[in-house]
Protein backbone atom coordinates (compact mmCIF):
# COMPACT_ATOMS: atom_id res chain seq x y z
CA UNK A 1 0.00 0.00 0.00
CA UNK A 2 1.44 3.29 -1.00
CA UNK A 3 0.32 5.69 2.30
CA UNK A 4 0.11 9.68 1.47
CA UNK A 5 0.00 12.18 4.11
CA UNK A 6 -0.92 15.98 3.19
CA UNK A 7 0.77 19.13 5.10
CA UNK A 8 0.97 22.39 5.27
CA UNK A 9 -3.00 23.56 4.96
CA UNK A 10 -3.92 26.70 7.17
CA UNK A 11 -5.64 29.99 7.09
CA UNK A 12 -4.50 32.80 5.06
CA UNK A 13 -5.52 36.08 2.71
CA UNK A 14 -6.02 36.70 -0.16
CA UNK A 15 -3.34 36.98 -2.21
CA UNK A 16 -1.49 35.37 -0.23
CA UNK A 17 1.24 32.05 -0.76
CA UNK A 18 0.82 28.55 0.76
CA UNK A 19 2.86 25.23 -0.28
CA UNK A 20 0.99 22.29 0.47
CA UNK A 21 3.25 19.28 0.87
CA UNK A 22 2.20 15.30 0.43
CA UNK A 23 5.01 12.75 2.07
CA UNK A 24 4.58 9.19 0.21
CA UNK A 25 5.97 6.08 1.92
CA UNK A 26 4.95 2.03 1.64
CA UNK A 27 5.73 1.98 -2.41
CA UNK A 28 8.28 3.03 -4.53
CA UNK A 29 7.26 6.68 -5.15
CA UNK A 30 8.50 6.63 -8.41
CA UNK A 31 6.00 4.54 -9.78
CA UNK A 32 3.65 7.15 -9.48
CA UNK A 33 1.62 9.55 -11.05
CA UNK A 34 1.12 12.06 -8.31
CA UNK A 35 -1.76 14.75 -8.17
CA UNK A 36 -3.99 16.88 -6.20
CA UNK A 37 -7.84 17.47 -5.26
CA UNK A 38 -9.75 19.32 -3.69
CA UNK A 39 -13.13 19.72 -2.01
CA UNK A 40 -15.17 22.83 -1.12
CA UNK A 41 -18.13 22.47 0.99
CA UNK A 42 -21.34 20.90 -0.67
CA UNK A 43 -19.47 20.47 -3.73
CA UNK A 44 -18.23 18.10 -5.46
CA UNK A 45 -14.25 17.13 -4.98
CA UNK A 46 -12.46 18.51 -8.51
CA UNK A 47 -8.85 18.04 -9.58
CA UNK A 48 -6.51 20.62 -9.24
CA UNK A 49 -3.00 19.54 -11.11
CA UNK A 50 -1.06 16.52 -11.64
CA UNK A 51 2.68 14.98 -12.22
CA UNK A 52 3.33 12.13 -14.03
CA UNK A 53 6.13 9.78 -13.12
CA UNK A 54 8.76 11.36 -15.76
CA UNK A 55 7.60 15.10 -14.45
CA UNK A 56 5.05 16.09 -16.66
CA UNK A 57 2.75 18.73 -14.78
CA UNK A 58 -0.93 19.13 -15.49
CA UNK A 59 -3.35 21.61 -14.16
CA UNK A 60 -6.98 22.97 -13.95
CA UNK A 61 -7.85 26.26 -15.59
CA UNK A 62 -8.64 27.79 -12.62
CA UNK A 63 -5.59 27.68 -10.91
CA UNK A 64 -2.99 27.58 -14.04
CA UNK A 65 -0.81 30.22 -13.92
CA UNK A 66 -1.09 30.26 -10.12
CA UNK A 67 -0.41 26.84 -8.47
CA UNK A 68 2.92 24.96 -9.43
CA UNK A 69 2.99 21.29 -8.92
CA UNK A 70 6.46 19.17 -8.35
CA UNK A 71 8.02 16.20 -6.44
CA UNK A 72 11.46 15.38 -5.33
CA UNK A 73 11.43 11.63 -5.88
CA UNK A 74 14.19 11.34 -3.64
CA UNK A 75 12.41 12.84 -1.11
CA UNK A 76 9.19 11.14 -1.65
CA UNK A 77 7.35 14.44 -1.43
CA UNK A 78 4.81 16.39 -4.02
CA UNK A 79 4.75 19.97 -3.20
CA UNK A 80 2.17 22.67 -4.34
CA UNK A 81 2.65 26.10 -4.47
CA UNK A 82 0.00 28.07 -4.12
CA UNK A 83 0.09 31.53 -5.21
CA UNK A 84 -2.58 35.14 -5.56
CA UNK A 85 -4.73 32.78 -3.64
CA UNK A 86 -8.43 33.36 -3.60
CA UNK A 87 -11.70 32.99 -1.11
CA UNK A 88 -12.65 30.40 -4.11
CA UNK A 89 -9.74 28.15 -3.46
CA UNK A 90 -10.84 27.35 -0.01
CA UNK A 91 -11.22 23.57 0.30
CA UNK A 92 -10.32 20.42 1.72
CA UNK A 93 -6.80 19.76 -0.43
CA UNK A 94 -6.13 15.97 -1.02
CA UNK A 95 -3.24 14.26 -2.72
CA UNK A 96 -3.67 11.24 -4.66
CA UNK A 97 -1.34 8.83 -6.77
CA UNK A 98 -2.04 6.24 -9.68
CA UNK A 99 -0.09 3.26 -10.81
CA UNK A 100 -1.06 3.56 -14.45
CA UNK A 101 -1.52 6.93 -16.23
CA UNK A 102 -5.48 7.31 -17.37
CA UNK A 103 -6.89 5.36 -14.68
CA UNK A 104 -8.84 5.57 -11.43
CA UNK A 105 -6.77 7.36 -8.54
CA UNK A 106 -5.93 4.31 -6.59
CA UNK A 107 -4.36 6.07 -3.22
CA UNK A 108 -5.56 9.16 -1.07
CA UNK A 109 -4.53 11.11 1.43
CA UNK A 110 -6.63 12.23 4.46
CA UNK A 111 -6.63 15.86 3.50
CA UNK A 112 -5.52 19.44 4.42
CA UNK A 113 -7.41 22.11 5.31
CA UNK A 114 -7.03 25.71 3.04
CA UNK A 115 -9.04 28.91 3.91
CA UNK A 116 -8.76 31.90 2.21
CA UNK A 117 -10.15 34.94 3.59
CA UNK A 118 -11.25 38.07 1.50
Amino acid sequence: QLQLVESGGGLVQAGDSLRLSCAASGRTFTNYDIGWFRQAPGQEREFVAAISRSGFPSYAGSVKGRFTISRDNVKNTMYLQMNSLRPEDTAIYYCAARGRSYTPWDYWGQGTQVTVSS
